[in-house]
């Protein structure tokens, strides 16, 4: 072979060459969001999300931390990378360190698709579904005006929609706050009908000795699942509300890791897992963690109330995992102020929704093209998002 020819494994060795890491910067965006980029030397660069909500700066110090990591790195070289940033501390896991090691999976397998030419979905064995289901957010935090809300959803295209299940809860609470969250249920199902899949989230708010009488009182409704029945460090309750109740149980965006799901996976404590794009250690982890659930039989419907780096990193995993079964968006979610999923794209179409469904990415990475002009602007705006805490009626701290 002469040196005009190239063999594929030339092709391959060429799109890699030039690919050691030459710059990290971050850009902390409204509404809530950090997106990171990272660029190599042969002019390629990529977009991550690494961020925990209302502790972005924290995450930013450890990719600063990071960043020698980084530097001279070959940015193709994505499991070694991981590798590294993981197995090279002493401590390691965590919301912090995971979701910092989060947006950095997601910019490397944006610059190695890129360099490639493919989707990512491509190099994880290829597509094995044409459309993905999505959800949407109604209600609010304190879930109101949620039979309206479902009904804007259901006319915006979607066929399924979450809501919190609960404002603050006691330890054990009154009848009245069982039937508020009943009633709640039911005006959704009576709006949209049963067509419409309702996913109702308990965020962590809910503790063991409400799981019972509040999951019964939904029954008759039919939710799609439960969420977060209990708070992660709970999960252990999880086993018992298996045998309690015939709706879905879900979980696991408080969870950063496959060692984290060993256990419910185990226990055979939950029907769908959520781990979020942005928190369990990128698309390299929740890929694992994805096929890790298919042997259990348990679906994927993976967190993500975040930005569009974060959605795009989600969906590419979704595409490529045969038990993923719906996936989270952030579009017209109630924390988006100032900023919505689609700004800071230069095609938001990429993510239009056609009777519940958003289409198959066909560009190259992650599929998205990030609008970095308007990402440059707004990050000198940037935000101070903090979660809520709230108080119950004597004045003790309670879950938000």
């Amino acid at each position: 072979m002469n040196k005009s020819e190239t063999s594929p494994s030339g092709e391959v060795n060429s799109a890699m060459s030039g690919m050691e890491i030459t710059g990290v910067e971050l850009f902390k965006v409204p509404p809530r969001w950090m997106f990171l980029k990272i660029t190599t030397a042969n002019g390629l660069s990529g977009w991550g999300e690494p961020v925990v909500e209302g502790r972005a700066d924290t995450v930013a110090a450890a990719i600063k931390e990071l960043e020698s990591y980084l530097i001279g790195h070959p940015a193709n070289r994505i499991e070694d990378l991981w590798q590294i940033i993981f197995r090279g501390g002493f401590y390691r896991g965590g919301p912090i360190l995971m979701s910092a090691i989060s947006g950095i999976d997601q910019a490397l397998w944006d610059i190695k698709g890129k360099a490639l030419g493919v989707p990512i979905y491509e190099l994880l064995g290829g597509a094995v579904r044409d459309k993905m289901k999505i959800y949407g957010w109604i209600g609010g935090d304190k879930p109101h005006d949620v039979a309206s809300s479902a009904i804007a959803r259901v006319e915006a295209g979607f066929k399924a929609v979450k809501m919190n299940a609960t404002s603050e809860m006691e330890w054990i609470d009154s009848p009245a706050k069982v039937k508020e969250a009943a009633d709640r249920l039911a005006a959704v199902r009576e709006a949209v009908g049963d067509e419409v899949s309702i996913g109702i989230d308990f965020h962590g708010r809910v503790h063991k000795g409400m799981f019972k009488v509040l999951s019964r009182a939904m029954e008759p409704n039919h939710p799609f699942f439960i969420e977060e029945p209990v708070l992660a460090e709970n999960n252990e309750a999880l086993r018992a509300f298996q045998s309690f109740t015939p709706i879905p149980i879900a979980t696991g965006e408080r969870m950063y890791s496959r060692w984290d799901f060993k256990q419910v996976f185990n226990d055979g404590s939950v029907d769908i897992i959520q781990p979020d794009l942005s928190h369990a250690g990128g698309i390299s982890e929740v890929k694992k963690i994805a096929s890790m659930a298919e042997a259990y039989d348990v679906a994927l419907a993976p967190h993500c109330p975040l930005g569009p780096i974060s959605f795009a990193a989600a969906l590419q995993v979704d595409f490529s995992a045969i038990n993923a079964m719906i996936q989270e968006t952030s579009m017209g979610i109630h924390y988006n102020k100032g900023a919505d999923l689609l700004d800071y794209l230069k095609d938001p179409t990429v993510f239009k929704i056609d009777n519940g469904y958003v289409p198959l990415p066909k560009m190259p990475g992650l599929g998205i093209a990030i609008d970095e002009e308007k990402v440059r602007e707004a990050s000198r705006i940037g935000h101070s998002w903090k979660n809520p805490v709230w108080r119950n009626e004597d004045g003790s701290i309670t879950e938000w």
